[in-house]
């Protein structure tokens, strides 16, 4: 969540006055700063965000407000997320929200809101606070999909996929992402040589559960018996 280094007022947010922003009965409704809190003026707020094309969109909309299409409409939006950038960057009346590496990217033109997490401590943004769970609920995993018939029969398909699993902590941190820890890649690593097929992350995952958790679900769900 991001707002422009000229706002003053807001220093963090709650999901809950994410919620009153963003859901699609907001739409036409609330429109101005004070309604989220009376302490912040009366102010009309210019929000900015990804396109409905955009897996940030999806994310966002689903732990906010419940339905990954449940938004209002009536904001600047684009999956290109310089657009985003610029739309907060250039008004000082701006909030939005964008991948945590354009935020990075971007530092200078944009200050990050913290969030208050479940347990009510308002958050910053961090590789710390995102690998320790406390970024919540808003941190999410970025996957690659890899066919296990491919990874059997085309070696340059297993050559690539142990490749971005093995070196995904420098990928990530080149790009301004979060990487993993170390042993959260083992973890990957195992799953890939043991072929423990399927997604960590399917079906209705509790929101705010940590990828250490997910990754050891999918063992437990997964694994062959010869494994255990």
């Amino acid at each position: 969540m991001v707002v422009n280094p000229g706002n003053t007022w807001a220093s963090a947010i709650s999901p809950q006055q994410l919620s009153l922003l963003w859901n699609r009965k907001a739409q036409g409704r609330i429109n101005n700063w004070n309604q989220l809190n009376p302490a912040w003026p009366k102010r009309p707020i210019k929000l900015c965000g990804p396109g409905s094309d955009s897996g940030t969109f999806d994310f966002f909309n689903k732990v906010i407000n419940g339905d990954e299409d449940n938004s209002r409409r009536d904001y600047t939006a684009s999956e290109n997320d310089n657009v985003v950038v610029n739309c907060v960057a250039n008004d000082p009346q701006a909030l939005g929200y964008l991948g945590y590496g354009w935020f990075r990217s971007n530092a200078g033109r944009l200050k990050a809101l913290a969030v208050l997490n479940p347990k009510g401590k308002a958050v910053q943004p961090s590789v710390q606070t995102v690998l320790q769970s406390k970024y919540q609920p808003l941190s999410r995993v970025l996957f690659i999909y890899v066919s296990d018939q491919a990874l059997n029969e085309r070696p340059e398909v297993r050559n690539l996929t142990s490749f971005l699993v093995g070196n995904a902590p420098s990928l990530a941190t080149k790009a301004n992402y979060i990487p993993f820890a170390d042993t959260t890649i083992r973890l990957l690593e195992t799953k890939l040589y043991r072929r423990v097929l399927g997604t960590s992350f399917g079906g209705e995952l509790p929101v705010g559960l940590t990828i250490g958790d997910a990754l050891q679900r999918s063992f437990d769900q997964h694994k062959r018996p010869e494994y255990r």
